[in-house]
């Protein structure tokens, strides 16, 4: 269905190696915990510290609707392996309720129905610049965190193959990257750190990134859902 996009993966400036000659990555960021710094004094810095959190109210999204749901729970279980459902019970106290979609999640967290909300590190980029408020921090874990990329590809099939080659390399320039941290509130795929802009990087910025091969997340993909939703619904 997709053809090779033939550009330079090694113009792109990402936490992890990219190899994908399929799909290029515009924008990225960090899976995070978003939270509300007026309700919560003490931040968690692991997964431990999130589930140990007394009557917190946390908020995430369903894996089976949503990508950042999904990237919750490969996250969850690249990090626990065979104890997943395990810590998935022990948060599931803690989560007031499961979105279809991130919008929804991040509504109830911004009318004050959620003290944190499963989201991306670079969110509070948004409140910081548009709305002044410095209260919106995203935690960082010691364990790492999960990835996100936004990507493009090219149709096999397209009648406008020069055309799309022409897009592809638009994505990867200047004019198009600078536009993404103040629209996409994400990361620009082919910009160096240095190149951000202040508040993007000045953002807390985890040590370690995961990532899951397409093949590895198929693999892990049905047993991971399962046991969040048997842990969930107990």
């Amino acid at each position: 269905m997709f053809a090779p996009h033939q550009q330079n993966n090694g113009s792109l400036f990402l936490p992890i190696k990219w190899n994908d000659d399929t799909f290029l990555p515009f924008n990225w960021s960090f899976v995070s915990f978003v939270y509300d710094e007026a309700k919560i004094s003490q931040p968690p810095t692991s997964f431990d510290d999130l589930a140990n959190m007394k009557n917190a109210k946390i908020v995430i999204q369903d894996p089976r609707s949503s990508i950042s749901g999904l990237a919750l729970v490969l996250w969850v279980k690249e990090i626990y392996g065979d104890k997943a459902k395990e810590y998935w019970s022990k948060l599931a106290p803690n989560i007031v309720t499961v979105t279809k979609g991130w919008s929804e999640a991040y509504g109830l967290f911004t009318s004050g129905e959620a003290e944190i909300v499963l989201s991306f590190n670079t969110s509070p980029a948004y409140h910081i610049s548009v709305e002044n408020d410095q209260t919106k921090k995203a935690a960082i874990f010691e364990e790492g965190h999960y990835a996100y990329f936004e990507l493009v590809g090219k149709l096999r099939q397209s009648n406008q193959p020069e055309l799309a080659d022409k897009f592809m390399q638009f994505v990867l320039s200047n004019e198009f990257q600078s536009l993404i941290p103040f629209t996409n509130w994400s990361y620009p795929a082919a910009q160096d750190r240095s190149e951000w802009p202040e508040v993007f990087s000045k953002l807390p910025f985890p040590e370690k990134a995961y990532f899951l091969s397409e093949d590895k997340a198929n693999e892990m993909r049905k047993k991971a859902i399962e046991e969040w939703r048997a842990a969930l619904s107990q």
